[in-house]
């Protein structure tokens, strides 16, 4: 009989699905550079991609007032907290929909799990994409099916690449990832791309998670959700994570069509096993961001403004040292790609991103996330670089001061951005010498 591996003497049982899963990429980084930091060492903080700017003041201060909450809530949500979220999405995006189409979670990522778990069907992933979409699927044992992208198209997914895939089985139940501004790429889709995958999914009867958690930073505040060409099958999903800064708060939402209510319905009873509802003061607190004011809308203005001008001087340096990559349109991601230095990097012994990333890391104190991370092959000599290695309360105060018709120099962007920028002349250094 096959000895179990034991622990203590107790045999361990280890679900197949989650056997050789590895902590999240972002999360491991994340650690890591801490850990580093902590023994004495200079790293610059890449991996994570977590705001660098504070929670705004007025939700901060709802959170304050409401810290007494301690009642479970309704496993859907708060019934203000739902309708708050309904109507953020009509009136920035003109989305048809109540509160009685939203369900609020701990997280855009717990429910993104749930969706899997109660939606039997393949899992399509454009690639590059964010880590923890296909580790969730491998987890519930779903099938997951990689769309590649190509430099060319901006790395953004394509309506005929979409269509192929459905044609080899046109019935075959599938959830399509549709997440922009990128994580990892920073790019986003113009309407006529955004409105020929909708018709593709329509045609087939894929159901479109359109992860939009990044949609309030696009850079020029004009982002647009597929939702409006294909409402009847589209689940947007966004959360407080990025836009108002409050990863750590852990609060997602997920807004279904009505001819989809049968699913939030499944979702929110299997969470009644699971998490029962989400942190109640944080849910209180909440409502006061997605009602929105003049409070919000400056904290995003300025977010925006720092953001577009951090991403494109990166963009700008890394292009002019070689390295190729798309510019950046939303979020704080950049996807570079060092082959055209592969010949050298070879001779230093760097055949893979893992390899690069951790030469990086060694040579110059940059944490960065390897392009396979994020469904790209080994060999591909990408990385993700989150450019939020920077105090951004300090950059927040500084931009308000600075005229909103002045461009945020480099001036500015050594001052208040100090460290994102110089851990990138630092790739760019190690590149070149």
């Amino acid at each position: 009989m096959r000895e179990l591996a034991r622990t203590n003497g107790v045999p361990i049982h280890l679900n197949l699905n989650v056997r050789g899963l590895h902590p999240s990429a972002t999360l491991a980084i994340n650690e890591k550079s801490n850990a580093l930091r902590e023994a004495g060492y200079n790293v610059y903080k890449l991996g994570l991609g977590q705001s660098p700017f504070p929670v705004p003041e007025p939700v901060v201060g709802a959170l304050r007032a409401n810290a007494f909450q301690k009642d479970y809530l309704e496993v859907k949500g708060l019934g203000a907290l739902r309708e708050a979220v309904a109507g953020y999405r009509r009136r920035r995006h003109g989305t048809d929909c109540s509160a009685d189409d939203v369900l609020i979670g701990p997280g855009s990522k717990e429910l993104m799990f749930l969706l899997q778990l109660v939606y039997y069907g393949d899992l399509v992933i454009p690639t590059p994409s964010w880590v923890s979409y296909a580790p969730q699927a491998h987890i519930i044992g779903r099938h997951v099916r990689w769309l590649d992208t190509r430099p060319e198209n901006g790395r953004r997914l394509t309506a005929r690449d979409l269509e192929e895939l459905c044609k080899e089985d046109e019935t075959r139940p599938r959830i399509v990832i549709l997440n922009y501004p990128s994580n990892p790429t920073g790019g986003t889709y113009s309407s006529d791309e955004l409105e020929a995958i909708a018709e593709v999914a329509r045609d087939y009867g894929a159901v479109l998670l359109a992860d939009e958690i990044y949609g309030e930073l696009h850079h020029d505040g004009r982002h647009e959700s597929i939702a409006r060409y294909y409402p009847e099958g589209t689940i947007i999903s966004t959360g407080l994570s990025k836009w108002c800064g409050a990863g750590g708060w852990r609060l997602g939402t997920f807004i279904f069509p009505r001819g989809l209510r049968w699913l939030l319905e499944a979702m929110a009873n299997v969470a009644s096993e699971t998490y029962t509802s989400t942190s109640a003061p944080i849910q209180y607190a909440a409502v006061s961001a997605f009602e929105g004011g003049s409070a919000i809308e400056d904290y995003l203005l300025h977010a925006r403004r720092i953001l577009k001008a951090l991403g494109g001087r990166l963009a700008d340096r890394l292009l002019e040292a070689g390295v190729a990559l798309e510019r950046p349109e939303g979020a704080f991601y950049l996807f570079p790609d060092f082959s055209p230095h592969k010949k050298r990097l070879r001779e230093r012994g760097v055949m893979t991103s893992a390899a690069l990333c951790e030469r990086l890391l060694e040579d110059t104190g940059v944490a960065m996330l390897p392009g396979d991370g994020f469904g790209r092959p080994a060999a591909e000599l990408t990385g993700r670089i989150a450019y939020v290695d920077f105090d951004g309360a300090r950059a927040l105060a500084a931009s308000r001061q600075t005229p909103p018709d002045r461009d945020l120099d480099e001036t500015f962007l050594r001052t208040y951005c100090r460290s994102s920028v110089e851990a990138v002349d630092l790739i760019c250094a190690w590149l070149e010498t």
